[in-house]
């Protein structure tokens, strides 16, 4: 069960604008990608809000996303790109938070956490 509560107008919002009209993981999937590379203005600092296993950012480490990693990266969890010692580097969108973002950006990026701290998936 999750420890987020339902947001109504977030829920609508998702439904209307991410998911809509997608019958399957992969739509799902791709309705996040091209929602998410819309709204979002790159470039954006972010600060890593959590420890993955799989990333090498850690707690509290300020970062500059620079984009969406390639849709082929985002057909199970949604990545942004970050430039990580001199190489671009995909981490998950979950892990960050963004500093001081324009509206869009603040409101893409909360709907996308929402999402996933509902525990809702593509599949």
């Amino acid at each position: 069960m999750s420890k987020v509560a339902v947001d109504e107008v977030r829920e609508e919002r998702i439904l209307m604008e991410v998911v809509v009209d997608a019958y399957d993981a992969e739509e799902r999937g791709m309705g996040w990608y091209y929602y998410l590379g819309e709204k979002i203005q790159f470039p954006f600092a972010a600060t890593c809000t959590t420890n993955r296993r799989t990333s090498p950012l850690k707690q509290g480490v300020q970062v500059e996303v620079i984009g969406m990693a390639s849709g082929d990266d985002c057909t199970h969890e949604m990545f942004v790109e970050i430039v990580w010692d001199s190489e671009t580097l995909a981490i998950p969108l979950s892990q960050i938070q963004p500093i001081e973002p324009d509206e869009d950006t603040q409101e893409a990026i909360a709907d996308w956490h929402y999402w996933v701290d509902r525990g809702y998936a593509f599949g």
